[in-house]
């Protein structure tokens, strides 16, 4: 009778009762906890895209929503203040109409190309990469309440978050895509943070 190699069988129950154990313990930890932990993670994930590495994959594997909701209603909300009054809601749900659905386009090209990500994966970093662009409006409503947000002015600053997005998205999602097709995955994704990147430029730069 030959014998059964059990190392790799009692590894996995040990794997398995590791998972239950952790599962459990985050059950039974307070909401202070997982409130703070998530927080870390989701701010851990935008200094990634701060300081974006060609070897930080860890965004593609805890990926989130939360992070990229935050973004997107920051940004909405900081546009709707600029807007006239007549546009302000629909300045608002324009940016979010424009990052979600504009976000799914880009993931489902990629994924008709032959990526490899998931589609939450990839809606994730999408969402992350923003950050630039966010910044880049904060800077705008800053310098124009001391009367130096002009043209030239906010077309560095805008370039610079293009830029700064697009370089952060394919360090996170450049190795997803077949290499004869990377170019047509990367243009939807410019479309993206360039139609977004526009918004941020035509924004009136005074209430």
């Amino acid at each position: 009778m030959e014998d059964v190699d059990i190392a790799p069988i009692a590894t996995s129950a040990a794997a398995v009762v590791q998972l239950d154990e952790e599962a459990e313990s985050t059950l039974d930890e307070p909401i202070s906890v997982t409130l703070k932990r998530d927080l870390l993670m989701v701010f851990e994930k935008f200094f990634m895209v701060l300081i974006p590495r060609l070897n930080n994959k860890r965004i593609l594997h805890d990926w989130d929503l939360w992070g990229p909701l935050i973004l997107c209603v920051t940004l909405a909300m900081m546009l709707r203040d600029t807007a006239r009054d007549d546009q302000k809601s629909l300045v608002f749900s324009g940016v979010f109409v424009i990052v979600w659905c504009g976000a799914a386009v880009v993931t489902l090209n990629s994924k008709l190309l032959g990526g490899t990500l998931s589609f939450f994966q990839s809606v994730c970093v999408l969402g992350y990469c923003l950050l630039p662009l966010v910044a880049g409006t904060l800077i705008i409503r800053t310098l124009a309440l001391m009367s130096l947000a002009s043209v030239p002015v906010r077309s560095v600053v805008v370039l610079l978050g293009l830029a700064w997005a697009l370089f952060a998205s394919m360090g996170f999602l450049g190795d997803s895509q077949p290499v004869n097709r990377k170019a047509l995955a990367v243009y939807p994704m410019f479309l993206f943070y360039f139609v977004i990147s526009w918004l941020i430029f035509v924004q009136p730069v005074s209430d």
